[in-house]
């Protein structure tokens, strides 16, 4: 019996024999080398300030641009268009996820998904004078596009690995996405410093970052569209338009059985939501509170991508000795302290932000390991696929709130200090959530070994 055949059955497709399942795993982690450099170059590091400097251009004497004749602080416009981004996903992920559950077909709707953000991400060297709205549409398309084809681009990863290897490929591809973001802020630094040298303004500079992200995102998604293939699948309905939705329905109503696991869920979401936020806006808020040079957000960002690997494993040892839970709730603490920190942080002093990018570092890349491994645990046997379809959904489902209680309260209140210590609300909460859930007793409820450390 041929692989493919056996793929027409149900469940989940059997992997692959080794040869060609090293084949497409390599193919794999290629997507994540492609599509890193937008999450790295344009959405942490140029975008958010340069979109901001196009909106000032456009506003009116009090600061205020009008879309749809709406006023909004030039200063929110980034943060609301990365807010409408995560809303437009959300609608159109399980409408992805039924259309390739219905044919099988993953490939074209990831190539789909791939080069619509890869377009807009391109379409951004057109950004430029006071032309925010288009800034702001290309940001909703390149935002959306990459959730939806990372939905997609998830999925294969049980149709590519043996259950025990899963660990061990997903890191790869997540240490491929770091290396690119590294390596291609590294050259978008060397352009933007040297920008003069070579004839160039510093708006035609940052155009050109952006839009050689959208290049690289285009170029190295023909990799994994070379090397992954399609599985057929049993047509059983199961795919039908709207089913999408109704899983995530069914799925959700079954975890009320589990209700310490949904407790652990919904502390996620919340602190999580903190996290993105942070990391979306930190750039914003040091180019315009801060007044720091664009060279010196690049080298933070920089300095994130490097420790956050450090960080990860020093982390991973750290629960190795004390559990997940409490390491997790050690680095909710730090962030919290680092949001404190970055409140009172003086204008104009690189050094202090350079700190600040370390601590970020040092928390990151391990905050959000531990918490995808302490919820494997909470998962009942069995029901993997469907519990983590619902995590990624749901997680999309609330990451738009950070950003909103960020651009709203720069809008009410014309400060991006009150903007940022606004998000301490999520790691507060999230702590408070976290510290209630009876992890051992989660686990045992599951139906789970409950490990030593946890």
């Amino acid at each position: 019996m041929t692989a493919e055949t056996a793929d027409r059955g149900e469940g989940t497709a059997a992997p692959p024999p080794p040869p060609d399942r090293r084949r497409e795993q390599r193919g794999w982690y290629f997507y994540d080398f492609a599509c890193s450099v937008y999450s790295t170059s344009v959405l942490t590091v140029f975008l958010g300030p340069y979109l901001t400097s196009v909106a000032k251009a456009a506003a009116d004497a009090d600061g205020f641009v009008h879309p749809l004749g709406i006023p909004v602080r030039a200063g929110s416009v980034f943060a609301y268009s990365v807010s409408l981004s995560i809303v437009l996903a959300v609608l159109v992920m399980p409408l992805a996820g039924a259309a390739a559950d219905r044919t099988g077909r993953k490939k074209p709707l990831l190539a789909a998904a791939a080069y619509v953000g890869a377009g807009a991400t391109a379409g951004m060297f057109f950004l430029d004078g006071d032309r925010y709205l288009l800034g702001a549409l290309l940001l909703v398309l390149a935002n959306a596009s990459l959730a939806v084809s990372m939905a997609l681009y998830n999925a294969y990863l049980p149709q590519i690995a043996e259950p025990d290897e899963r660990d061990a490929v997903s890191s790869r591809g997540w240490a491929f996405g770091y290396t690119s973001g590294a390596l291609v802020l590294l050259l978008n630094l060397a352009l933007y410093t040297g920008h003069a040298s070579l004839g160039l303004t510093e708006s035609e500079a940052v155009r050109i970052c952006l839009a050689s992200a959208g290049l690289w995102w285009g170029a190295f998604t023909l990799v994994p569209l070379r090397r992954l293939r399609d599985r057929r699948v049993a047509r059983d309905g199961a795919g039908a338009v709207g089913s999408g939705w109704r899983q995530l329905r069914a799925t959700l109503r079954d975890m009320r059985r589990h209700p310490l696991t949904l407790a652990f869920l919904l502390a996620y979401l919340i602190y999580n939501d903190g996290v993105q936020t942070v990391i979306s806006q930190a750039s914003v808020y040091g180019s315009e509170e801060l007044g720091l040079e664009q060279t010196t957000l690049i080298t933070a960002v920089l300095l994130v991508q490097v420790l956050a690997v450090a960080g990860a494993l020093g982390m991973g040892r750290l629960a190795r000795s004390y559990g997940a839970k409490r390491t997790i709730l050690g680095s909710l603490a730090v962030w919290t302290a680092i949001l404190a920190a970055a409140y009172f942080l003086p204008a104009g002093a690189p050094l202090w932000f350079y700190a600040l990018a370390a601590a970020i570092g040092l928390v990151l890349g391990g905050s959000q390991a531990l918490s995808r491994s302490l919820f494997s645990h909470l998962v009942p046997r069995g029901k993997e696929a469907e519990y983590f379809s619902a995590y990624e959904m749901s997680d999309r489902g609330l990451s738009w709130l950070g950003p909103l209680v960020f651009g709203l309260a720069y809008q009410l209140t014309g400060s991006y200090r009150e903007a940022i210590i606004s998000l301490v609300l999520f790691f507060a909460v999230g702590f408070v959530l976290l510290a209630r859930v009876p992890v051992r007793r989660a686990v045992a409820a599951a139906g789970n070994p409950v490990p030593e450390r946890i």
